[in-house]
């Protein structure tokens, strides 16, 4: 699932990927609106697969920490209010879930955006964060016959 999940640099909240055209990218608003409209290369598009956190040993994927926020939440919206927490209190959340991640190299900012992710996912219904790598482990199982 987290595949077809975008963030688009300069646009607030998540986009779904419904298709691809000649030069771009047709993506679709994750909220009761459904907007699409099309994303160009200069739009500096990522999959939520391709993001990870800092921790002081490694790299871990988004989808591992997405899972933690939804053990920690109860598979609910986080209670944090990512908008009006301090630096204090949005660190004492990354420790909750993540207690190793790198202090130096994770930023406010990145666990607000963090959040706000979590929470669009979750209102939204998207909770199965490991089906994309079900998905993936099946696939190389069957390679190998």
């Amino acid at each position: 699932m987290l595949e077809t999940i975008l963030a688009i640099s300069g646009k607030p909240g998540l986009y779904k990927l419904v298709s691809r055209g000649n030069r771009n990218l047709i993506v679709e608003t994750i909220d009761a609106q459904k907007k699409r409209f099309p994303a160009f290369a200069a739009d500096k598009v990522i999959s939520l697969a391709d993001i990870a956190m800092y921790t002081d040993e490694k790299e871990v994927p988004l989808r591992q920490v997405l899972n933690n926020i939804k053990a920690k939440e109860d598979g609910k919206v986080a209670q944090l209010d990512w908008r009006k927490a301090s630096k204090e209190e949005l660190f004492a959340f990354m420790g909750e879930v993540l207690p190793n991640f790198d202090r130096d190299r994770v930023y406010p900012a990145d666990v607000k955006k963090l959040i706000q992710w979590y929470n669009i996912l979750i209102e939204n219904g998207l909770t199965d964060f490991d089906e994309a790598l079900k998905e993936t482990e099946g696939d190389n199982i069957d390679d190998r016959k």
